[in-house]
């Protein structure tokens, strides 16, 4: 019965204070309702005081686990193969995973059956991203220059094959580039001249 009142929520996201109200118990019975749903699989916790149930979470829509994405670390934003393959830039598909650049810290977030993973980059390079349905996401140049960044490091395995560079400017992407480093500006160099950009 309670499993049913949260899933007729408006909100997908729930507080302990939401559940509370919702079920009608104090504060600190809807912690402990949470943590039990939680262990029987019927709540998903998103971050601290931040809940969906089981049953919405796994109807979420592509652009609605972004969102949670930009929610589970402040700030971030989409890219790398998640933003490429948004953009049809990449045939590449990732099933379950979702990334995001961050700038505090790396990290692994797993919510139901879903990765959530962020890279930190350094402060500066922190930068070419949008707002588009209120979504925070990389311009299609910035997250293939993340991707390049990234896989010069060794820190990252882009699929560059699976990449349609004719559906992005090159001017742009080399502007992302001069702010990295040696590595992925000879990367780049070697890719334009395999791909013929």
């Amino acid at each position: 019965m309670n499993r049913i009142k949260l899933n007729k929520s408006e909100n997908k996201l729930l507080s302990v204070r939401d559940i509370a109200s919702i079920l009608s118990i104090s504060l600190e019975s809807a912690r402990v309702t949470a943590h039990r749903y939680i262990q029987k699989g019927l709540l998903i916790r998103i971050k601290r005081d931040l809940y969906i149930t089981a049953d919405k979470f796994n109807n979420l829509k592509e652009n609605e686990l972004f969102k949670l994405a930009n929610l589970i670390q402040v700030p971030s934003y989409i890219s790398l193969t998640s933003a490429l393959s948004y953009y049809n830039i990449s045939t590449q598909q990732l099933r379950g995973i979702v990334e995001s650049i961050a700038v505090k810290r790396s990290k692994l977030a797993k919510s139901g059956d879903v990765i959530f993973k962020f890279t930190k980059v350094k402060k500066d390079f922190y930068t070419g991203f949008i707002q588009e349905n209120n979504i925070f996401i990389a311009l299609p140049e910035k997250a293939l220059a993340d991707s390049i960044y990234l896989s010069s490091m060794g820190r990252y395995n882009t699929d560059f094959d699976a990449i349609d560079f004719r559906k992005t400017n090159k001017a742009l992407t080399n502007k992302f580039i001069k702010q990295t480093n040696k590595k992925a500006t000879t990367l780049w160099d070697n890719i334009c001249k395999r791909y013929k950009i």
